[in-house]
Formats: structure tokens, C-alpha cells, sequence
């Protein structure tokens, strides 16, 4: 670190996009760490990014940096497996976890045979977490599918667990201010979409009697300065926004109050109906310059692009806009020093 300032308000994703090995996490999070960057968010993939082992190989190799699922699914996994994962990593890290949660993508967890998971039993659980974590027992809880007649960590256990809830609509965003401690928006929000978001997050928090203030709102801001090559920025925008638009697009759209029927048309063409996995996964280059074509600018605009100084310019317009901290999103740590580097000279 060299005694510069850390940068708890910037953090970046691990492993973004599609890594060859799970192993990279290790340089990335000692290269989060020397540039400053003040977070590592862990999204979870059952291929090689398992959130539990990579949280704990990230913990093991830093001193500083926090460290955030980001998210994971509370309904694939035992809840006294997820809370002994999570004070085992509060324990590892001295303190720098924080369990965050999400919604999950509906298709999948149909082909996997998981049951769907809702508004209110996130709550649920997030409620069940925080007793354990005050060493309560916890008897005959309920999450809809079974129920559970003890549930107990440790009853010399008194601490606070920080919880993050990945949030897109109102609803979510709602209870990411009523009981979360940070709140992760989603990737291509446009500027009006992100500022409501903000005050649905802070005027929840306002209502259930908590601080606005103590509810950190994350910009999940896609961050591809153009010192990357042409096919990595393509992948990395089209190819993500792609994949988005397959997994849950009626949603983006609905959101962001985009046209419908562009949609309509990006899902009936040949090459995206193609696809049986992921866009930014699979694509060939070609593939994703016939997709580019499919996708209005508009939609991949709310993004950090350019060289480092206008790339800079845009995250900060994400606080203008009521965030209160940005993750770098899409890019490694030795892709985004010079972005950072840029920063620290405006900040």
C-alpha cells in the first residue's frame, strides 16, 4: 500500500468474466490490495467459482481488503452451513466478511431442481443469520421447504454479521434498506434507473428507523477503458449485456424502461437463440459483432469507457448520482491501474 489511502469506496468483482483457473484469485486479490481498492466482491458460479473456497483462498492472502459474496444463493446450501462458512470468514479475515446475498436466475435454479427464492424469505433468512450471530438458538425455523428444530453457532457468540443483499427491483431494494448493511445495484442501470434505486434503498432504511446513511449503496458500474484490446472490450460489454438479456431480460427492460420489442427481436434472432450457455461465455468474436447490432447504444451507455481520465469522469458520476461507493465492474486489478492511478490523482 506504500501508506496511500485506501479506497473503501471503490471495489472490483473477482474472476470476472470467465478465468481459466480458479487459482487467479490469488494474484488478483494481492494486486487489489497494493492498488488500494477497498473491496472484493465474489460472484458465484458452480463451475470455478465456488463463493466459499474462493472467499477463503481471498481471506488467506490478504490483510486489508474486504471481502464480499456478492452474491450468493441462501437456498443452495444447509443455513448452518452458510453461517459456519460465515464465521469461519469472519474469523479468517479478522473481520472483513460480509455475507452477501441475491434472488438467483429462476431458469437455472428450475434446471437444478432448487426451489425459487423470494422477497420475503430472503428476510427470513437474513433475520435467522443475525440471531445466530447473537448466539441465539433458534428453534423450529421454517424457510418453506423444511423446517429445522435447532439451529445454534455458539452461545458465548455476540457479534454483528454485515449482510449485502444484490438488489434490482423495488421490492428488493426495499428490503436492502430495511435490513441490509450494504446494497449492490445492478450492472447497466441507466443514470435515472440508478437514482431511484438510491432513494428507494435510503427512504426504506428512513421508514424501518435506521440511519440512511449507515446503508452503503453500491453502483455495479461496467468498467472497460479502452487501453484494453477491441475484442476484450467487445466481450466485456456486448458479451455481458448479452448475457444478461438471456438470463433475466424482461426484467432490464421493465427496469430501465427500455423498448420491449428490442427485446423481442435480440431473443428471436438465429444466433442469440442459438446459445444454450452464457453469450459472454461462448461467443466467438463475430458472433458478438452480429450481437453489437442488436443492442441499442443507449443500453450499454450507463458504463465507464474511454481512456483512464474519462473513465474516471464516469464513476464519479455514479456518487453524483447518490451511490455511495462503485465497483469497478468486469476488469481485472491489472486492468484497472490505470483507471485507479487516475483516480487517486482526482481524489
Amino acid at each position: 500500500m506504500n501508506g496511500r489511502r485506501v479506497l473503501d469506496e471503490l471495489g472490483f468483482y473477482a474472476l470476472a468474466g470467465q478465468p481459466q483457473s480458479s487459482r487467479e484469485i490469488v494474484a488478483e486479490m494481492q494486486e487489489a490490495e497494493e492498488l488500494g481498492l477497498g473491496a472484493a466482491l465474489i460472484s458465484e458460479r458452480y463451475n470455478l467459482k465456488e463463493a466459499a473456497t474462493l472467499c477463503g483462498a481471498a481471506a488467506a492472502v490478504t490483510g486489508q481488503i474486504r471481502i464480499a459474496t456478492a452474491a450468493t444463493n441462501h437456498n443452495t446450501r444447509h443455513p448452518m452451513v452458510t453461517a459456519g462458512f460465515a464465521r469461519t470468514m469472519q474469523s479468517l479475515s479478522n473481520g472483513r466478511f460480509t455475507l452477501g446475498l441475491g434472488r438467483g436466475i429462476p431458469l437455472l435454479f428450475g434446471m437444478h431442481g432448487i426451489d425459487p427464492i423470494t422477497t420475503r424469505r430472503i428476510e427470513e433468512f437474513a433475520g435467522l443469520m443475525r440471531r445466530l450471530f447473537k448466539g441465539e438458538y433458534v428453534l423450529g425455523h421454517s424457510d418453506g421447504t423444511r423446517t429445522y428444530p435447532v439451529l445454534h453457532l455458539d452461545s458465548d457468540l455476540d457479534e454483528h454479521l454485515p449482510l449485502l443483499l444484490v438488489a434490482f427491483g423495488p421490492r428488493s431494494l426495499e428490503l436492502g434498506g430495511r435490513c441490509f448493511d450494504d446494497v449492490v445495484l445492478h450492472t447497466y442501470f441507466t443514470d435515472e434507473t440508478t437514482s431511484r434505486a438510491v432513494r428507494t434503498v435510503k427512504e426504506s432504511a428512513e421508514r424501518a428507523g435506521r440511519d440512511p446513511a449507515g446503508v452503503r449503496v453500491w453502483s455495479c458500474f461496467a468498467t472497460i477503458g479502452d487501453h484494453l484490446s477491441e475484442e476484450l472490450r467487445l466481450r466485456k460489454s456486448v458479451g455481458r449485456l448479452a448475457t444478461y438479456l438471456q438470463g433475466y431480460g424482461d426484467l432490464m427492460v421493465e427496469t430501465n424502461g427500455w423498448d420491449p420489442d428490442v427485446l423481442t427481436r435480440f431473443r428471436s434472432d438465429p444466433v442469440v437463440a442459438g446459445f444454450r450457455s452464457g453469450i459472454d461465455a461462448k461467443a466467438s468474436i463475430p458472433q458478438l459483432e452480429h450481437i453489437a447490432g442488436l443492442i441499442p447504444e443507449e443500453w450499454l451507455a450507463p458504463s465507464a469507457t474511454g481512456s483512464p481520465e474519462d473513465c474516471v469522469n464516469a464513476v464519479l458520476g455514479q456518487f453524483d448520482l447518490g451511490c455511495d461507493a462503485v465497483i469497478l465492474h468486469g476488469a481485472t486489478p491489472s486492468e484497472l491501474a490505470p483507471i485507479v492511478a487516475a483516480y487517486r490523482g482526482r481524489t
